[in-house]
């Protein structure tokens, strides 16, 4: 909606923004109504109208299949939108119009704020299944009645609510009651009734002050929501929680205004104790992996601190050098567990994890000399499966180029990402003394190489499915070594 009335309307900042918060809100006035909801906004050039949202009820049949989104319609070609906007009042057809044979009844709301109006809302009731309408039917439009007044008045949807991501649950579906200003039910859908029944309730909820009923059943002993007496009361359009005896509700509240005055209130309630419950199976697995990770770095972080009390013991400067890189590469793998352990995501945000092993992997350089490490680019979010292969590729590079490409030379090494989706390009590039005399450009590795080329070739062919090229740097001196792969599905939230 917002790419149309930039492109399409001359709405612009608070105006725009209203019609937002109507659109996320307008899902339970449909549904309500019974009726398919359509925002009119006029065009650039004010010669015609053009559809910007299309909302079908979920309670009843759709009068348009075909979204009416990006429709234009000339003016004059809906008297009702034009009737509405010009007079700032609600019109209703007298004959339903007959669109491709189905009869369709519409009613126009203009959709005002601060006095002026903004866009014109048309209701389209399908009218084929004419009967007698049930008592919660009866109860349903009454209330599509009185959110569309607001509408027309400028007071709904109301800038007040909290917008969190709970906001527009519960649906009407999952249970309505109606209440007077005193807080008295003076209707309880089906469902409304079964989830005071959850609580305990026996008996009728109509005719009983909802906040009296309720705090009667809740165990008041633990943790209440301090906005529970508000929502109850309908007094503000909040949303709170119940968690009693084992059953957890929803409930949002919508006050119901009249020339100023609070006249009553609708409360959507919808039972989520099952969903509650799995929503705690999830935090309890979340925190149990983060707890494995936690204490896979802290034995790897042990297994190290032994490998360094061994390398203290041993006088050949050979088995001192192997240990040392056996220790380093440990606490490559104990650094990715230990990004794992403290993330609530399943990924892994990758450039600070390169950032703090560029400090570990520099370290690497002898005394009479200063190695810089540096970041270029970002690699973004890494699925966990790649981040241990990915971190020690980069590791051995970078402790590559700064023993042997640098030597004893003061010099940079750059670590440069380039990402495009799932496919990635890893230059790890220094400015040392080059490839040896006889070495071929762009093999898969150096002939002979030790084992820490060993195990970047079988990292990056087999853990990464990619490849990796070495290359004289031209025209200045140093080594790039190029690595393409493609990483995996990073898993959703």
């Amino acid at each position: 909606m917002s790419d149309i009335v930039r492109d399409a309307t001359d709405l612009v900042g608070a105006d725009a923004e209203w019609l937002r918060l109507l659109v996320g809100d307008w899902q339970m006035v449909s549904d309500l109504a019974f009726a398919d909801l359509v925002l009119w906004v006029p065009a650039s050039g004010g010669e015609d109208w053009v559809a910007v949202a299309h909302c079908r009820p979920s309670t009843g049949p759709t009068a348009y299949p075909e979204d009416q989104v990006g429709r234009r319609v000339p003016r004059g070609r809906r008297p009702l939108v034009d009737e509405a906007w010009a007079t700032r009042r609600t019109v209703t057809e007298g004959d339903p119009e007959h669109d491709e044979d189905s009869a369709v009844r519409t009613t126009t709301v203009p959709v005002l704020r601060a006095g002026r109006p903004v866009a014109v809302l048309s209701r389209h009731t399908s009218a084929v299944a004419v009967r007698m309408p049930s008592r919660l039917e009866l109860t349903y439009m009454g209330c599509a009645d009185a959110l569309l007044a607001m509408v027309e008045s400028g007071r709904f949807p109301s800038t007040d609510q909290p917008s969190t991501h709970r906001r527009g649950s519960p649906r009407v579906g999952d249970g309505l009651v109606r209440m007077d200003a005193d807080g008295v039910v003076l209707y309880a859908s089906p469902n409304a009734q079964a989830v005071w029944h959850r609580l305990g309730l026996i008996g009728a909820l109509a005719g009983r002050v909802l906040p009296e009923v309720t705090s009667e059943l809740i165990d008041t002993s633990g943790p209440v929501d301090e906005s529970l007496p508000v929502v109850l009361l309908g007094k503000a359009p909040w949303r709170a929680d119940i968690e009693t005896r084992g059953a957890a509700l929803s409930l949002r509240a919508v006050p119901l205004v009249e020339h100023g005055v609070r006249v009553g209130a609708l409360l959507l309630c919808r039972d989520v104790t099952e969903l509650r419950g799995r929503e705690l199976e999830l935090m309890s697995k979340d925190a149990t992996i983060r707890e494995i990770h936690h204490r896979v770095k802290n034995n790897l972080q042990t297994v190290s601190a032994l490998l360094r009390l061994q390398q203290r013991r041993i006088g050949s400067p050979d088995a001192k050098a192997a240990l040392a890189e056996a220790m380093r590469r440990v606490s490559t793998i104990a650094l990715v567990h230990d990004t794992l352990s403290q993330t609530y995501d399943a990924s892994v945000d990758f450039d600070a994890l390169v950032d703090t092993g560029l400090l570990l992997a520099a370290e690497v350089a002898t005394s009479s000399t200063r190695a810089r490490a540096r970041r270029v680019g970002s690699f973004g979010l890494v699925a966990p499966h790649d981040a241990t292969p990915l971190a020690l590729v980069i590791t051995e590079l970078v402790t590559n180029a700064v023993e042997h490409g640098l030597g004893d030379r003061d010099g940079t090494v750059e670590v440069r990402a380039e990402r495009d989706g799932r496919l990635l390009h890893l230059v790890v590039a220094d400015d040392g003394v080059g490839m040896p005399e006889g070495f071929r450009v762009g093999a898969r590795g150096p002939d002979g190489g030790g084992l820490g080329s060993q195990i970047v070739q079988t990292l990056v062919l087999g853990e990464l499915r990619g490849d990796i090229r070495w290359e004289r740097r031209e025209p200045a001196p140093g080594t790039a070594v190029h690595v393409r792969c493609r990483l995996g599905e990073v898993p959703l939230r």
